[in-house]
């Protein structure tokens, strides 16, 4: 069982930057691959950035290419995403997740452990 708590969300204006934080409980965090998603009002839920068990592989979609980076501390059980040059449409409740999977997959299904969620707005 892993248990993730996200922080680090709030209001920011365009152009900004947060730093959003992943806290996992449970011994095997190193063992999951991770993913941070977004879900804007109105709309579904959609893979963000991954990162690999190993930290060895990142992926991201390409509105956030440049922008994002997700990083793992393994001694500390966080996952972080850092967010920079912030646009209004990156407005969403962002969720990180864990995953049985060794890279990280861009569909929802293959996430096991979901935190609550931190939400993010970014004022034009």
């Amino acid at each position: 069982q892993v248990q993730l708590v996200e922080s680090g969300g709030g209001l920011v204006q365009a152009g900004g930057s947060l730093r959003l934080s992943c806290a996992a409980s449970g011994h095997t965090f190193s063992s999951y691959a991770m993913g941070w998603f977004r879900q804007a009002p109105g709309k579904e839920r959609e893979f963000v950035v991954g990162i690999s068990w190993s930290g060895g592989n990142t992926y991201y979609t390409d509105s956030v290419k440049g922008r994002f980076t997700i990083s793992r501390d393994s001694a500390k059980n966080t996952v972080y995403l850092q967010m920079n040059t912030l646009k209004p449409e990156d407005t969403a409740v962002y969720y990180c997740a864990a995953s049985r999977q060794a890279w990280a997959p861009h569909e929802l299904n293959e996430y096991v452990y979901w935190g609550q969620g931190t939400q993010v707005t970014v004022s034009s």
